[in-house]
């Protein structure tokens, strides 16, 4: 519950972030296409060196990386689009002032479907690798005839139409509530409001339906012979607690340097910190269900996806890891409202989560779950030491490929979150409930 304080004086605070955007944004990206370069000689270095012969191997270290950070990135535009959708639908009073720092997420949709382009490649050439569904050798030798059946759905001309169809739908949703909520800041139209209130309940569903798709394609296809009926919820529970997040890094970073200094109250960061508190238990309780009901079951072919996240000491430590880290550590932590409304406090809790979702991203994207599957087939066959290669040497190397990807992912996109904020006011200086979330407080 909250009750209303006198409002603000917004004339009187900084909101612009005009003066340092563009040197900022140009800095951040080159420290992105730094990033990249040093992927892809992280890849590649073993075929340089001689210590790989096959090129399409490191190739394909270097895309399954690539689908890691697009995987962390769309995370974050579609945990804001989704963040900006509700407040609209709800009509909601208090976050009005952080508002504009979804919408500026969201908006880059656009630049992510761009940034999503390079994934074609190893669908096009049917690098196995990567998306083994995509390779016709692989489709035709599969002993179980899975990926046979899976075809009509799991090909490379169908899937490619869906990514084109999700970002479609994204693309116009974070453009059309950014530009409207610009628009309003120079012509103070509070039907632009009600439209943006109207759209909001369609998009809510669309962005249920795609969001669902979108996991199972870019994420789960992975393994295509593994499946989860809540893996989109899964994927959907990340994006949340990684864009609150965000939200309350942005709100920090910016205060610190002088901006919304007044405008920014704790009662906003206690709000934020609740959604982030709230998001990290259902991820705890979307994974612990997967898990719980996969465990129970006991079936072969749902079993072997965890089976290879806990068969070496690296990947039982990320395990261990996700639990502690990702929700008992954070639950301790933050489940208090006097840590939540400490902007010192939850900015460290904020930036832990970020680096816990990229561990989370890390399990469900890196491990060598085909090399897994043929380790079983070899010691089945009595060979265990010849199958156990690529699987079991398999592990804390991917780290070498995936964290230079994701800082580069993710400074691509924050160059352009950067520049466009410094196009923009730091907050919807007309939106109709601007004094709302002035005067908000908790009770």
């Amino acid at each position: 519950m909250a009750h209303a304080a006198p409002a603000i004086d917004i004339s009187r605070e900084n909101r612009r972030f005009d003066d340092i955007a563009p040197g900022l944004a140009g800095r951040v990206w080159t420290l992105g296409v730094g990033a990249f370069v040093v992927a892809i000689l992280m890849a590649l270095i073993p075929t340089f060196t001689g210590k790989q012969t096959d090129f399409s191997v490191g190739a394909s270290a270097f895309f399954r990386s690539y689908v890691l950070a697009f995987a962390y990135a769309c995370s974050l535009g579609l945990g804001a689009l989704f963040f900006t959708m509700i407040q609209h639908l709800t009509r909601a009073g208090w976050s009005v002032v952080v508002r504009r720092f979804a919408e500026t997420i969201a908006g880059q949709l656009p630049l992510l479907a761009l940034l999503g382009l390079p994934l074609l490649i190893p669908i096009i050439f049917g690098m196995e690798g990567v998306y083994e569904w995509s390779s016709a050798a692989a489709v035709k030798n599969d002993a179980t005839g899975l990926l046979q059946k899976k075809q009509p759905y799991l090909n490379a001309t169908f899937f490619i139409i869906r990514m084109v169809f999700y970002f479609a739908v994204w693309g116009w949703l974070g453009s059309f509530y950014l530009n409207k909520s610009v628009e309003q800041d120079l012509t103070g139209d509070h039907e632009l409001s009600v439209k943006m209130g109207g759209v909001a309940g369609p998009g809510v569903l669309l962005y249920a339906l795609t969001v669902t798709f979108f996991a199972v394609d870019l994420l789960m296809s992975l393994t295509p012979h593994w499946y989860s009926t809540i893996f989109g919820v899964y994927y959907f529970a990340g994006c949340m607690v990684s864009t609150h997040a965000t939200l309350i890094v942005m709100m920090v970073l910016l205060q610190r340097s002088g901006r919304l200094v007044n405008v920014l109250t704790q009662e906003h960061y206690q709000d934020v910190g609740k959604f982030m508190f709230a998001f990290t238990v259902f991820w705890a309780y979307i994974g612990f269900s997967q898990y719980m009901l996969i465990w129970y079951a006991n079936l072969p072919e749902e079993t072997y996806w965890y089976a290879a996240r806990q068969s070496t000491p690296y990947w039982l430590v990320v395990s261990l890891t996700l639990l502690f880290g990702h929700f008992v550590l954070p639950f301790l932590a933050l489940i208090s409202k006097h840590a939540k409304r400490s902007p010192n406090f939850i900015f460290l809790g904020a930036c832990w989560m970020l680096l816990m979702h990229f561990v989370d991203m890390h399990y469900v994207v890196s491990p060598d779950t085909h090399g897994y599957q043929q380790y079983l087939l070899a010691k089945d066959a009595g060979k265990a030491a010849a199958g156990a290669g690529s699987y079991m040497a398999h592990g804390a190397t991917a780290l070498l490929t995936d964290i230079p990807m994701t800082i580069g992912m993710l400074a691509v996109l924050a160059s352009a979150v950067i520049r466009e904020l410094g196009r923009n006011s730091l907050i919807p200086e007309r939106d109709p409930r601007l004094n709302e979330s002035l005067a908000f407080e908790n009770i």
